[in-house]
């Protein structure tokens, strides 16, 4: 794109000078190796000095004695230089340029290039996270020495991007992905850090097919940080929170690592009675099955619960316990379901769900198939009656046991409806979820094995004169059954 020195006016660096910024830990440096009509190279240098680096850091930070002064942050394109783009580049990220405001926001032509960069996880990893963006990767492993090949490769990779993007959405790109890559930042990791990523991130990560293991990296796997990232990143799309759920563990090196809490789904606690707080669901281990490559369990989940409802010919359905609206927007996107209703005893969670099904701009006549209303299930609801059939998934496990007869009472006594879909957690196949200690979700007040579950089934299907059928929804395991549970209840005429 001539001329080339425009970049300068998106930079707000001008191509004749040498800039300095000082950093707490060093200085930072811009200037212009080249700069012609044809081509213009802007070249971001961190001078990092280990002892400021040092002195610099936060309490919380590990002492490794020597391993303060001797490290890689001087030579390696860490979150350190993260850091100082932020701080150099702050009006370019922000997208803005008066003097030329069409440029700022054109995709351009642009080649970038990190010649040392950790990367936990090899070049692979560095191609899953740039090319979903549509960058152009090359990423070559650096040899821990060329002169002794047979000792292998280092962490390190060269790293080249070329594509067409707006510089904007390329130095947010390289601000998150950079301390995601290295897997370790170089300060506090403070609650701001969400709004960060989710400023950064606001274009391109809630689309982005690795947004799980970006949001846990980058906040350094901070339970309470992901899970208010999840929900906040759950707000941005569509179709976002089906994938947020994070694998138990899909890092990339044999070195341990904690596993972030999960968001919400269709079919979230709070459902029932206590308000959960938006980003909560079912439990993180359930992304893939515990098994990188796989389809998340809760999108498996809910093409079962759809089918079932084919199945049995429903036309009209409610979710009861709807979350963020997943099920509620399969449920539209089908025109066999006439009329869809979506309930939950979270304001905020419906809110989302209305931004998510995009209800101020839908046509009057799919308006009038759908229905989302605030309330409890432990509570006798009119609104609740008159459907073909009820959805109650992955809820029951988040009432408190005293609390089940209320439900049972509301749903099958006094709504009634002629078909109940329940699906909940096999307790027993947790064992599968190498890192799970305990529950799958801290929200859960319990997990029933099938044998468990199968007896709550009969239990209430006597008394309210439902008939009962099981099946399997994931990998039925020939030892542990499957991962989740369903039981379709379907109610004897009088």
């Amino acid at each position: 794109m001539r001329p080339a020195t425009d970049l300068g006016f998106l930079l707000h660096k001008h191509p004749d000078r040498v800039q300095e910024f000082g950093q707490s830990y060093g200085v930072a440096r811009v200037f212009y190796p080249e700069a012609g009509e044809e081509r213009c190279t802007a070249a971001l240098m961190l001078d990092v000095d280990p002892i400021r680096l040092v002195r610099s850091r936060g309490r919380s930070t590990p002492d490794y004695a020597l391993g303060q002064y001797v490290n890689d942050r001087p030579y390696a394109a860490s979150s350190l230089l993260a850091g100082a783009l932020a701080d150099v580049f702050r009006t370019a990220r922000s997208g803005r340029c008066a003097s030329r405001p069409e440029l700022a926001a054109t995709p351009i032509p642009l080649e970038i290039t990190l010649p040392a960069l950790p990367c936990r996880g090899g070049p692979e990893l560095a191609h899953r996270l740039f090319g979903p963006l549509g960058w152009e990767v090359e990423a070559r492993a650096v040899p821990l020495d060329e002169a002794f090949p047979e000792w292998g490769d280092s962490r390190y990779v060269r790293l080249a991007l070329r594509g067409r993007a707006r510089l904007a959405d390329a130095l947010n790109q390289l601000y998150v992905l950079l301390p995601v890559l290295d897997d370790a930042k170089h300060y506090w990791i403070a609650p701001d850090e969400v709004d960060k990523l989710i400023r950064a991130g606001e274009s391109w990560l809630a689309a982005h097919p690795d947004r799980g293991l970006i949001t846990r990296r980058y906040l350094g796997r901070r339970g309470a940080l992901t899970r208010t990232a999840f929900a906040r990143l759950a707000e941005l799309g569509d179709d976002v929170e089906e994938d947020l759920e994070p694998p138990l563990e899909e890092d990339l090196s044999p070195e341990p690592a904690l596993t972030a809490p999960p968001p919400a789904e269709a079919g979230s606690a709070s459902a029932v009675g206590a308000e959960v707080p938006a980003g909560t669901g079912e439990g993180s281990a359930l992304r893939g099955e515990g098994v990188a490559g796989k389809r998340p369990l809760n999108t498996v989940r809910r093409e079962a619960v759809l089918g079932v409802l084919g199945e049995l010919g429903a036309r009209t359905v409610i979710d009861l316990g709807c979350g963020t609206g997943q099920l509620v927007g399969a449920l539209l996107a089908n025109p066999a379901f006439t009329r869809v209703a979506g309930t939950d005893v979270s304001s905020q969670a419906l809110t989302i769900a209305a931004r998510k099904l995009k209800l101020d701009r839908m046509t009057e006549r799919q308006r009038e198939r759908l229905e989302l209303f605030q309330g409890a299930l432990t509570y006798t609801d009119e609104r609740f009656a008159g459907y073909d059939a009820a959805v109650l998934m992955e809820v029951v496990e988040h009432v408190d046991p005293p609390r089940l007869p209320a439900l049972e009472r509301v749903v099958f006594g006094a709504a009634r409806p002629g078909h109940v879909v329940v699906t909940t957690p096999n307790a027993e196949y947790n064992v599968r979820y190498e890192f799970l200690t305990g529950m799958r979700h801290p929200d859960h007040r319990f997990e029933w094995t099938r044998e468990e579950f199968a007896a709550w089934a009969a239990k209430a299907g006597e008394e309210y004169r439902y008939d009962v059928a099981f099946r399997p929804v994931g990998d039925d395991d020939p030892e542990l059954g499957p991962p989740t549970q369903m039981a379709v209840f379907t109610r004897r005429e009088a």
